[in-house]
């Protein structure tokens, strides 16, 4: 039971979660530790640790994959962390880059009575503050189709869905172009030499955006600009 889990064990599931691929991929002890900030010992010790309460599958020098016992609490985590996420944007007025650090304390509260009155207050939302999913109570996310605007080819047209990054200077950046979830994005033109790409946003003035906030930005196709 999720109960029974110490914080430290349910940051590491939820670690290995994110780095598989949503739980699909093998995990080493070197990529977990440096998700962690710990050392690959200490990493060893508690996959080892989980291993042992059957969350998750380790074999020497593959790694480890979450098994559905340990996928399921992390998607629980997960799923706590991005509604408190939309909690505190829209009701208490943080901005998207001030809530990641309080979400990770929130995510930890056990009750799941909280979590259930928390997700119909909010009108059961689909996407967190950064656009991504929210896991519903089965465990189940919305597929969207997206792509990075790096990725598409110079004439798209998008509207902004994710970031796939909640760096908070990035964010802090995003703001200042004045970009944000559901802003329409045309991209004009990309530079060969770096890899930056120049675009409109809710078609005003073209602007050039890094390749690095390309590469994080997450838009949908849509048809006309």
């Amino acid at each position: 039971m999720i109960s029974e889990l110490s914080f430290t064990e349910e940051n590491y599931l939820k670690a290995i979660y994110h780095l598989s691929a949503e739980g699909k991929e093998n995990v080493n002890t070197n990529s977990l530790a440096e998700s962690m900030s710990t050392t690959p010992a200490s990493a060893n010790d508690m996959v080892k640790r989980l291993a042992q309460k059957n969350l998750i599958g380790y074999q020497k020098y593959k790694g480890a994959t979450l098994l559905s016992k340990g996928k399921k609490v992390a998607l629980t985590i997960v799923r706590k962390h991005r509604l408190w996420e939309v909690f505190l944007v829209e009701k208490l007025g943080f901005k998207w880059d001030e809530v990641h650090e309080i979400a990770e304390q929130l995510e930890h509260i056990k009750s799941p009575s909280l979590i259930k009155r928390l997700d119909r207050f909010l009108g059961y939302p689909t996407m967190d503050p950064h656009g991504d999913p929210i896991p519903n109570e089965d465990g189940v996310m919305k597929e969207t189709v997206r792509a990075s605007i790096s990725d598409v080819k110079v004439g798209s047209n998008g509207i902004v869905v994710a970031v796939n990054n909640d760096d908070t200077l990035l964010l802090q950046h995003l703001d200042s172009m004045g970009i944000k979830l559901g802003s329409r994005i045309h991209v004009a033109d990309r530079m060969d030499f770096d890899g930056s790409v120049s675009v409109t946003i809710d078609e005003g003035p073209k602007q050039f955006i890094s390749k690095a906030v390309a590469e994080n930005l997450m838009i949908t196709l849509t048809e006309k600009k």
